[in-house]
């Protein structure tokens, strides 16, 4: 499990992420979607222990990157956007040496890298030198040195960018093959992608999160009009009148005029309504063939468009509150006297730091309730650790006493055997 908590990365003034906070189940396949400049790779950079955050924290299945990240580091594999491979050696080589990075056993390395080579599809071309290989191929590649170690989270930056359709199917089945066993935190921009292979999508713009949500969720959520497009042929142009005649119907619009003289209009109707069977009976008794009609639907790509729009009008719309609110106010100071103004300013600046101080108490609090929580999560898991431990100790133990158990029947079969032997 992945929680990030109210994290914030500062580089100067600029704020890359501003106060995110989100988690991630075991074994959830979530997209990661943003604008160039969003802070998309800032996120996932900071997730990996790659780049520190300047505020905030990030737990990885209980454990702080900031406090242990080597044992959090343990836990991810990373496969970065440009695919960063070393082109001379071979495939083999290559997860051979990740393995090696990764403290895999070395009595296991034979069996892991053989098991990583078969899930990724590299197992007949593990003699290639990676130069010779194709873009999808070396994107498996990549993804087998983020696997090898068995990580429990992936993080993959941008897997089908530069593939073709063929090999962009063939990474997209692997990655929900993948999401079985690991939990998966997949940055692209296609939506069409995500929509696909995420459980869960995450929208990042300007450093800040614009919405958590299932992509079928999203998509509903600006579905705002039960709306049907209707394609007609209508010779005695009677359609807006035969469909005004249906009560359940909200308003009829023309989209355009088709070069084979059929019209095209949107229909829309209350949200709990389904017209399409009224339209197939009604339609063709007043003489109008019906050519073509489909319900309104949002894709992730619109729901994504708007969330992206409907932020910054909503940003543009603070902003222009605030200088008015300001150019308001200003005007409030220049209409009193000086000793009114003075006294004015003074008590603003004495709420001004009452907030401040209110702001950074409740802030301290929720901070110390954290630090506490945190304290009993370790304790928790040293806690489960110890037992662990006990309980391996006790079961090999005992499996050491049965093994002698048996190694002793096993002599005093053999000593009654010689024995009878001997008569």
């Amino acid at each position: 499990m992945i929680e990030v908590k109210h994290i914030t990365k500062k580089y100067g003034n600029f704020k890359a992420v501003d106060d995110i906070s989100f988690e991630i189940k075991d074994n959830e396949v979530v997209g990661f979607l943003g604008p160039n400049g969003a802070g998309k790779s800032t996120t996932m950079n900071m997730i990996t222990g790659y780049v520190e955050p300047t505020s905030g924290k990030i737990l990885v299945n209980g454990k702080d990157i900031s406090k242990e990240p080597n044992k959090v580091k343990k836990q991810i594999g990373y496969m970065p956007e440009n695919v960063p491979l070393y082109q001379e050696l071979t495939v083999r080589e290559f997860v051979n040496y990740m393995a090696d990075l990764k403290y895999v056993k070395r009595k296991e390395k034979k069996e892991k890298v053989d098991k990583i080579l078969e899930d990724t599809g590299l197992t007949n071309v593990q003699k290639k030198i990676i130069k010779n290989l194709s873009r999808g191929y070396k994107q498996r590649v990549s993804l087998a040195g983020a696997l090898i170690g068995n990580p429990g989270v992936l993080i993959l930056d941008e897997p089908t960018v530069g593939l073709d359709p063929k090999q962009i199917t063939e990474i997209r089945e692997l990655i929900k093959k993948l999401g079985k066993k690991h939990t998966v935190i997949l940055s692209s921009h296609i939506l069409s992608e995500v929509s696909q292979i995420c459980e869960k999508v995450i929208i990042i713009n300007k450093g800040k999160i614009l919405a958590v949500d299932t992509p079928e969720n999203l998509e509903n959520k600006f579905n705002e009009e039960n709306g049907i497009y209707l394609t007609v042929e209508d010779k005695n142009k009677k359609i807006e009148k035969t469909v005004e005649s249906i009560k359940e119907v909200n308003k009829i619009k023309l989209i355009k005029e088709n070069q084979d003289g059929t019209k095209q209009y949107l229909i829309t109707a209350n949200s709990n309504v389904d017209l399409r069977k009224e339209l197939f009976n009604i339609l063709p008794k007043n003489d109008i063939n019906i050519v073509e009609l489909k319900k309104t639907e949002i894709t992730l790509e619109d729901a994504f468009l708007k969330l992206i729009s409907n932020k910054e009008e909503e940003m543009e719309k603070k902003k222009k509150e605030e200088e008015e609110k300001l150019k308001k106010r200003q005007e409030e100071l220049n209409n009193m006297s000086k000793e009114e103004r003075k006294e004015a300013i003074k008590k603003e600046k004495k709420e001004a730091k009452e907030k401040e101080k209110e702001e950074f108490n409740k802030k301290w609090e929720e901070d110390k309730k954290e630090r506490k929580e945190e304290k009993n999560r370790v304790k928790e898991i040293k806690k489960n650790e110890k037992n662990k431990k006990k309980e391996t100790k006790e079961n090999q133990k005992k499996l050491k006493k049965d093994n002698n158990k048996k190694e002793e029947n096993k002599k005093e079969k053999k000593e009654k055997k010689q024995k009878g032997g001997k008569k």
